[in-house]
């Protein structure tokens, strides 16, 4: 009897700790979503950001907030993030519940030591937005990625971005600048979203199927891209 109760001891130890670790990983999440939220907001109400007619051409955002170059110096990923499009067929429907994106690999040199950095992309056309969705892109080979043009009144009409399926900023020390992510990879995380949304999705079908509701820590990303990007404009 007493090696029963041993062992029933343990095995309620390791439910106890096998609840909490998923409880963490998915507040962890949640926080990485709400991040992803008051970047956005805090980039977008300083007086040079992204052009208006840029962020109104823009199919879909992806934020990654805090991403660390130290772990970029070592080879190891540290950029998790969230990305969002509008609904509608045509992209012309306000934004979407957000898959949960990971950046890895690249060197930027807005960064400076370990400091963290948040960037923003901008997804220009539906290509770039299923190639994201569906798999590792390579930013620069499978995607063509500029740096974007900064400035509400700032001109977007330049070859850059003309030509380029995603537009990348970052936000240092208080600057903000467009800056190239070419040779860095975007992909899907796919544990992420199973935490978040409790079961498994592909990321295509979260974005761009429309087949779960979004989470309420996207409440702050959503509102602030409907309250400034509320029209989709070619």
């Amino acid at each position: 009897m007493k090696w029963k109760s041993f062992f029933a001891s343990i095995t309620l130890a390791m439910l106890v700790i096998a609840f909490s670790t998923s409880a963490d990983k998915e507040a962890k999440e949640e926080d990485r979503v709400k991040d992803a939220g008051r970047v956005i907001t805090e980039i977008l109400n300083v007086p040079d950001d992204i052009p208006q007619d840029l962020l109104d051409k823009a199919d879909c955002v992806v934020v990654f907030p805090s991403v660390l170059k130290a772990a970029f110096i070592v080879g190891a990923s540290y950029g998790r993030g969230v990305m969002t499009c509008r609904t509608g067929q045509s992209f012309n429907g306000p934004w979407g519940a957000p898959s949960m994106m990971a950046l890895e690999g690249g060197s930027f040199g807005l960064q400076i030591g370990g400091e963290a950095t948040d960037f923003v992309l901008l997804i220009m056309n539906d290509r770039g937005a299923n190639g994201i969705l569906a798999s590792k892109v390579k930013l620069g080979g499978d995607a063509s990625v500029a740096a974007g043009p900064v400035g509400r009144s700032a001109s977007a009409e330049t070859d850059a971005s003309m030509r380029a399926e995603i537009l990348s900023y970052s936000r240092a020390r208080g600057a903000f600048a467009g800056v190239s992510l070419e040779g860095s990879t975007i992909r899907p995380d796919n544990d992420a979203n199973e935490r978040i949304y409790g079961q498994k999705m592909s990321a295509r079908d979260i974005v761009l199927r429309h087949e779960t509701s979004p989470p309420p820590a996207a409440a702050q990303l959503l509102s602030t891209l409907n309250a400034r990007t509320p029209q989709h404009r070619q």
